[in-house]
């Protein structure tokens, strides 16, 4: 199958679980199927239950809870959806293929982003967390990084944590003392153990967090309150996080929507003082 049969079979996959409510273990079924999209079809209750880490009849139970009457209806249901169809343009060598799969990762993201309302009560709510922790862990710490230096010039308190170990978890529960009401992770694959075991900390200390991450059954699903998914692009030998950082500067757009005011006050204060400093030659 090629990329963008993959990419086109992969979405329909995903929309297998929209408005159903899984459990942790169903979850990660679910995102072993999106993970082995081309190939799920074919494969047995004992393979997929295999690949995914669980028993035989949680893949059986998975099955019931989407609607079919056990995993063969289930399996039929799969190959219709990953069967080859047509995708995006794949014309090209495999790094012009690279590209445009990340141009379908965007047009994705823009349909999402029709539901305007979910994004702005989400920067509404990243906007009111005094200070506001943003967590990303090894692969995920650049957009963390980026995502918090322009964050911080329009919140008052911005706190990156970008570093894993035995403080991280002493960093949260000091956010969530000093008055934090919220945490943004980025949550991208390989999923650091240490990044899921982080949210689960940060909920447990009273955050509401939320977690952009590459796909709406990801494992992030199981410690976050609010799930923004943006594709991962896997056609290089390392992934491109091009719609995770576009959907990443949607949300503190958002931010700065929840406070204009403030938002124009603090821009204002950063040209000004970047103006004494000289710190820009244009």
């Amino acid at each position: 199958m090629n990329d963008g049969a993959t990419v086109a079979s992969t979405e329909r996959m995903v929309g297998l679980f929209d408005g159903v409510r899984l459990t942790p273990t169903q979850r990660r079924i679910a995102h072993c199927l999106v993970q082995h999209a081309p190939s799920v079809g074919y494969l047995s209750a004992a393979e997929v239950a295999e690949l995914a880490g669980v028993s035989q009849p949680s893949v059986t139970r998975f099955a019931v809870a989407l609607g079919h009457d056990g995993y063969p209806a289930l399996r039929r249901r799969l190959r219709e959806l990953t069967a080859a169809a047509p995708g995006p343009d794949t014309a090209g060598n495999e790094l012009q293929q690279a590209v445009r799969a990340e141009m379908g990762n965007l047009d994705r993201l823009a349909g999402q982003l029709a539901d305007r309302d979910r994004i702005a009560e989400t920067g509404r709510l990243l906007a009111a967390s005094r200070p506001l922790p943003v967590l990303g862990l090894r692969a995920a710490a650049p957009l963390a990084a980026y995502f918090a230096y322009f964050a911080a010039k329009v919140h008052p308190d911005v706190r990156v944590l970008n570093d894993g170990g035995s403080l991280l978890t002493d960093r949260l529960e000091q956010a969530a003392e000093a008055g934090a009401g919220a945490l943004l992770a980025f949550v991208l694959p390989r999923y650091p153990r240490e990044t899921l075991d982080a949210l689960g900390e940060a909920q447990a200390a009273g955050l509401t967090v939320v977690a952009i991450t590459d796909s709406p059954v990801s494992p992030a699903t199981e410690h976050a309150d609010v799930v923004l998914a943006a594709a991962v692009g896997a056609q290089l030998v390392f992934d491109l996080h091009t719609a995770p950082m576009t959907l990443a500067m949607v949300l503190l757009q958002a931010i700065c929507d929840a406070a204009p005011a403030e938002t124009q006050r603090r821009l204002e204060a950063f040209e000004a003082s970047a103006t004494r400093r000289q710190l820009f030659l244009g």
